[in-house]
């Protein structure tokens, strides 16, 4: 297993964790992980690379290591500020590699800000359903709704038994995995249990309609080549409700894009399948 170091930065007020796999001198890579995730997910991905790659991946606002938001709930925008100031701290151009919504902010960052990003790889970031305006009332009555009602974060009596949850939720992942995933999402509570690694705020639907149409400006304005990889058994496309033609419309928004779908691999696909995954992407960047 490679060695990380973890590096801290202050980042808009917040103390941010990044972790590192260092190799000096070699391109630099950020990996931006997904929600209710944390940044050690792509071990297994980093153990599968054969090149040398710098890479940073952080733990975003709220989660991991990194501080929570100083606010009540979690904004979008944030995690494109967020990314635009990693890269200040570390130096850009980067390539960026994300998954689910890493992928999203990924895409539209890329879009805001092309100068910053050498080459783009989306992991099952889909982006999201579409919204009506007729949407809002109901949204914003939601969003004041959980603010009085905040969820909370389910408890397990160890990390044995959050190890077999994630197996539970994806039957591909091993024991040796699920263990190490458990320990690095988990952390023990004052009363002994062990609770996920994130602010349950996370969890407060955002007011702000999701708008496709501006999602879609912003990946058209994308310079870099971009990787699109889907895992061949992902379900997310179903819950979001995206046919076959709404995937190719929103992959057509990108001006250099070459898809991938991966065999044997779900949503999880850099749990499920790292070494295919980590072929594609050593291929991709080398190109």
């Amino acid at each position: 297993m490679r060695a990380s170091e973890s590096l801290y930065f202050d980042i808009r007020g917040l103390r941010y964790h990044v972790r590192h796999w260092a190799a000096r001198g070699a391109p630099k890579v950020v990996f931006l992980h997904g929600w209710m995730d944390v940044s050690a997910s792509f071990q297994f991905l980093v153990d599968a690379l054969r090149s040398s790659w710098d890479i940073y991946a952080p733990d975003w606002r709220g989660y991991g290591q990194t501080d929570w938001d100083k606010s009540d709930c979690y904004w979008f925008p944030d995690y494109l500020a967020d990314l635009d100031f990693l890269l200040d701290a570390i130096g850009s151009p980067a390539h960026l590699i994300g998954h689910s919504l890493g992928g999203n902010v990924a895409c539209m960052y890329a879009g805001v800000k092309p100068e910053r990003v050498n080459k783009l790889v989306n992991l099952e970031g889909f982006g999201l359903v579409g919204t009506k305006p007729e949407d809002a009332p109901k949204r914003y009555k939601r969003w004041l709704s959980e603010l009085h009602d905040r969820p909370g974060l389910r408890p397990y009596a160890n990390f044995s038994e959050l190890a077999k949850r994630l197996r539970d939720n994806n039957p591909k992942l091993s024991e040796e995995r699920s263990q190490f995933l458990a320990r690095h999402w988990g952390k023990e509570t004052e009363k002994g249990e062990v609770v996920l690694r994130g602010d349950p705020a996370h969890k407060i639907v955002n007011p702000v309609l999701y708008r496709y149409e501006e999602a879609r400006a912003c990946w058209q304005q994308v310079r870099a080549p971009v990787l699109w990889v889907d895992g061949a058994e992902t379900t997310v496309v179903k819950r979001l409700g995206l046919d076959e033609a709404q995937r190719k419309e929103r992959r057509a928004a990108f001006q250099n894009l070459r898809y991938a779908s991966v065999p044997g691999a779900g949503h999880m696909l850099h749990h499920d399948q790292p070494e295919a995954v980590a072929r594609l992407i050593e291929e991709f960047l080398a190109a």
